[in-house]
């Protein structure tokens, strides 16, 4: 198996949601007491945010390119961004190492397609939602027509991810408003919806909707479980 390469701590719920995921697939690929053979390069997180809601990206490239370097370096064989939002310097990380960054949106993507689906709901931060790197890279590449909430939804979307969820903080009112959200992007057309954000999963279920749920930490972890186990 190829060594993972984690970057990870945005937020710590969804990295060690990534580890778990990723020995939970060891284990059954190869029985016994396996698990994935994996780095994880951490970032403090409350820095990054704060620039990032002051759109100050440079810093935030200059830190993640580092770290993909270091895991590298550590022996890693293929990188994770262990975060939906951060993608928005994934060609800028990818082209850092030279070993292969595995694209989150690609997963999604690809999960998409596979289930036929044509119009999909986007739910993540404001970022992630607004700002074109996700959306255009699902159009584009694979063939999507992708649905946000209205402004007031992905405002509140976002203050639930930050505020809540990356503490670690389960509301049963902020879950109902994520399902509520979605629900409204089905009754625009919607035939799934994307989890684009690595910790709504931890909220969020297939079950909660009738339609499909492509929860992007799994699927990103599953795309480069199968790249690690590929000979």
């Amino acid at each position: 198996m190829k060594q993972i390469g984690l970057i990870g701590g945005m937020s710590w719920e969804s990295t060690k949601e990534y580890y778990r995921i990723l020995n939970q697939m060891a284990a059954r690929e190869f029985g016994g007491l396996h698990s994935a053979e994996c780095i994880i390069a951490s970032v403090d997180f409350a820095p990054l945010a704060q620039w990032m809601h002051r759109n100050e990206w440079e810093p935030i490239r200059e830190l993640l390119t580092d770290k993909a370097r270091a895991l590298e370096r550590a022996g890693a064989e293929l990188v994770l961004i262990a975060t939906n939002t951060m993608h928005l310097l994934a060609d800028d990380i990818a082209a850092s190492i030279s070993v292969p960054l595995v694209h989150i949106a690609d997963a999604a993507g690809e999960a998409c397609v596979a289930g036929k689906l044509k119009r999909v709901a986007l739910m993540g931060t404001q970022f992630t939602m607004e700002m074109g790197f996700y959306t255009e890279k699902l159009e584009k590449n694979y063939g999507l027509e992708v649905l946000i909430p209205e402004k007031e939804g992905r405002t509140r979307i976002d203050t639930i991810i930050f505020d809540e969820l990356c503490a670690g903080i389960f509301e049963d009112s902020s879950r109902d408003f994520l399902i509520t959200e979605a629900g409204k992007l089905i009754d625009r057309g919607a035939e799934g919806v994307i989890l684009g954000c690595t910790e709504l999963p931890l909220v969020v279920q297939d079950s909660d909707l009738p339609v499909p749920v492509l929860d992007t930490m799994e699927l990103h972890a599953g795309m480069a479980f199968t790249l690690a186990v590929t000979p």
